[in-house]
């Protein structure tokens, strides 16, 4: 099952996970200092919340979460096929998670836009060789990099 992924960036993670508890009637599947996220039945959403100072209620980014790295694929071919470039990003570590995906490029308005399908979890939030993205950062991970504009998971 594919599901859209919401990325917005809060000021408070335990206050946001309560409201969005509430709001859908379901507990993060995921939560990590500075980080949550939820697999909402319905509607089909993938809500990631990110801890953010100065950032909250901003969106972070948004994506498609899909089934697997083949859906991935047949994706990023179809959207090249319409003229719409990407930046592969395959085997990467971010948001607590082992992902392949891809970001869209040229979104009329900036926003950022992920296809990706996770592979495993993680115990980090990004790959603590260096090798990954600037992920969607939380400040309150003292290890992560603040890139709340550019945005994975």
């Amino acid at each position: 099952m594919s599901r859209v992924q919401l990325a917005i960036n809060v000021e408070n993670i335990d206050e946001a996970v309560a409201f969005y508890s509430k709001l859908f009637g379901a507990e993060p599947a995921k939560r990590r200092d500075g980080y949550a996220n939820f697999a909402v039945a319905n509607p089909p959403l993938k809500l990631v919340l990110l801890e953010n100072a100065g950032q909250g209620g901003t969106l972070n980014h948004l994506g498609v979460e899909v089934e697997s790295t083949d859906v991935v694929d047949a994706e990023q071919t179809r959207l090249a096929e319409v003229g719409l470039a990407s930046v592969d990003e395959r085997g990467t570590t971010c948001c607590y998670a082992k992902q392949d995906k891809f970001w869209v490029d040229g979104a009329p308005n900036g926003e950022r836009w992920e296809i990706y399908t996770v592979l495993a979890d993680s115990e980090t939030f990004f790959s603590e060789t260096g090798d990954g993205p600037d992920c969607c950062a939380s400040t309150s991970d003292a290890n992560a990099p603040v890139a709340a504009a550019t945005g994975c998971c």
